[in-house]
């Protein structure tokens, strides 16, 4: 079965809405799919989508294939969670270096 990842519409005359969908190749836009994997909203400004990102790369390893916008959706999520991991880290990091480096007092000289 040749399998692809795209957008399902879904929402009102104007206001459109979609749910980004792995479904055959075969099968009309609204019609029968295999599993939801995320949603986006194209109304919505920044941050509009939202995708399970282990089930796109598990689907994506057993052939499937993403239409040009849900790539495009996959690269925007995943450098969005690249970026939330990644102030985290630095911002423990950089908490540990201030406690690690605390000032002393100067050498004291002893006569001999």
């Amino acid at each position: 079965m040749a399998v692809s990842i795209r957008l399902r519409r879904e929402g009102a005359k104007n206001r459109p809405y979609y749910k980004v969908v792995v479904a055959d190749r075969r099968s009309p836009r609204d019609g029968k799919f295999v599993e939801i994997i995320g949603t986006y909203d194209p109304k919505k400004p920044d941050h509009n989508s939202t995708l399970n990102i282990e089930r796109v790369e598990y689907w994506i390893s057993k052939g499937a294939q993403p239409s040009d916008t849900v790539r495009s959706l996959i690269k925007k999520n995943k450098k969005a969670a690249a970026t939330e991991a990644s102030p985290r880290g630095e911002q423990e990091s950089s908490e540990s270096t201030e406690e690690d480096v605390s000032p002393s007092s100067p050498p004291v000289e002893t006569p001999s």
